[in-house]
């Protein structure tokens, strides 16, 4: 074994300690999935925040037709602007959903939880701070041991009751069990997920149990897969493979 390349960005599975040792390099691929995981991150947060399965299927049950009024909005909606988006994990994909927040008129804040963030385009919290401030709190960040359950009992109870969580970085960040406990008891509003603590999602995870999409939506770990991005992604390992071939270090993270 001579070079493990990493069809992603992250590299949370590759021992690279190990693999120093052994003179394996390990190469990834940056910046491929940033526009389809941050437009991902809006489409959850819609999703949840404006009741869109209800009201379709109020429309497709033909409730809508069969009533004399014009328009219907029994399930309370609000917007972005004016409220607080906070964000774990200031990288790529952090920075492009501050971006898209701050266009639809929203005061962004954000956590580092490595404490390396040079980002100063935007307000730096602590986690205290953003759990207690956001509206809607989206995570973008890498899983290492100061993620790991991040988003935990204690920190779901530190949030607002009309918050939405989405979380598009890695399922371990979020407990599971303690965020079915969470939305079930009204701790939070709602929330969007498109990864769970184990990929597949075990029938076990309390979260399948949660049928209320108003409150709940689960994608499965699709949020990178534009047609795109996958594209991006082949093309990116073909050519860490050819400068690997040619002597030459490109993407290396070991």
């Amino acid at each position: 074994m001579k070079l493990i390349c990493e069809f992603a960005t992250g590299f949370d599975n590759v021992d690279l300690e190990y693999c120093k040792g052994r003179g394996i390099k390990v190469t990834n691929v940056v910046n491929y999935s940033t526009a389809a995981v941050a437009q991902h991150t809006f489409a959850l947060c819609f999703y949840v925040m404006e009741k869109l399965r209800h009201y379709d299927e109020y429309v497709k049950s033909g409730a809508y037709a069969a009533q004399s009024r014009f328009s219907n909005f029994d399930l309370p909606f609000t917007e972005l602007e004016g409220k607080t988006w906070g964000i774990v994990g200031m990288g790529n994909i952090g920075r492009r959903v501050a971006k898209i927040a701050e266009a639809f008129g929203c005061r962004v804040i954000f956590y580092s939880a490595s404490g390396n963030s040079s980002c100063q385009d935007y307000e730096r919290v602590e986690l205290d701070t953003l759990l207690r401030e956001s509206d809607f709190l989206s995570l973008h960040c890498p899983l290492s041991n100061k993620t790991r359950n991040l988003i935990n009992k204690e920190s779901l109870g530190k949030m607002k009751k009309t918050a939405i969580l989405i979380n598009v970085a890695r399922g371990p960040v979020v407990n599971d069990t303690d965020l079915y406990t969470a939305l079930t008891e009204g701790w939070i509003a709602g929330a969007g997920l498109d990864v769970t603590g184990t990929e597949p999602m075990k029938e076990t995870n309390p979260l399948s149990r949660i049928k209320d999409s108003n409150r709940l939506i689960i994608t499965p770990h699709m949020a990178w897969a534009s047609t795109e991005a996958r594209n991006r992604v082949v093309e990116e390992t073909y050519k860490n493979i050819e400068a690997f071939l040619q002597g030459e270090e490109r993407n290396v993270v070991n």
